[in-house]
Formats: structure tokens, sequence, C-alpha cells
């Protein structure tokens, strides 16, 4: 039996399709405020895709991103902590009640129109 994952409530439909899974347990996870919910194992990039259309939006345009190498070498996948930390995407495995802002803390400007 072929289990398709489907978007979460609060997401856009999803990047990525998990196909069939089974022996991982859940792991609850919060991406930009929502609640997520991904396979222990997963990386943050499997757990977001899974969730959304993009990782994150460009910091040089209004492109978004969905990662390039999948393999940490070119450092399109960061994503933040609510603390501030940054981590790579493709190579952090998701925790238990991980916090991610996909959005630069630092990069946020406020509309002057």
């Amino acid at each position: 039996m072929i289990n398709i994952s489907r978007p979460k409530p609060g997401f856009s439909s999803s990047r990525f399709a998990r196909l069939a899974e089974t022996g991982r347990p859940a792991v609850r996870i919060v991406i930009d405020g929502r609640p997520a919910e991904a396979l222990a194992g997963d990386t943050l990039m499997v757990a977001i895709l899974n969730n959304a259309r993009q990782l994150r939006a460009s910091e040089f345009g209004d492109g978004k991103r969905s990662g390039f190498c999948l393999m940490g070498a070119c450092q399109d996948c960061w994503v933040w902590t609510v603390d501030g930390g940054r981590l790579r995407a493709c190579t952090t495995v998701v925790e238990e009640d991980m916090h991610i802002i996909t959005q630069q803390p630092e990069a946020t400007w406020p509309n002057p129109a």
C-alpha cells in the first residue's frame, strides 16, 4: 500500500510527496509558527518541503528557493532557529519540538510604502 502525504492545514501544497514510509516515529516541529510533522531521521529540508512549496525566499530578489545541491555545499538552504541560530536544512536532522523560521531574521525590513 502506498501512502502519499497531503499538504497540512495552514500550508500551501507541498513540494515533496512521501510515497511510502513505515517504521519511523512522527516528530512534531514548528515551521514559521505553524505546527508541522516530520518523521524521525528526516532532514529539515525534507520536513519543510513535505509541508510547503518552497524552503525559503531568496535574499536577493522575489524568487523562492528549494535547495540546490542537497548535500551542504552550496549554502542555498539556510533556515534559522527562533533564537537566530542558522542551520543548513539539507544536512540538519529534525528534532522533536524544533521551531524553525524560513526567512532570515536580520533581512526583514519594513516596507516604506
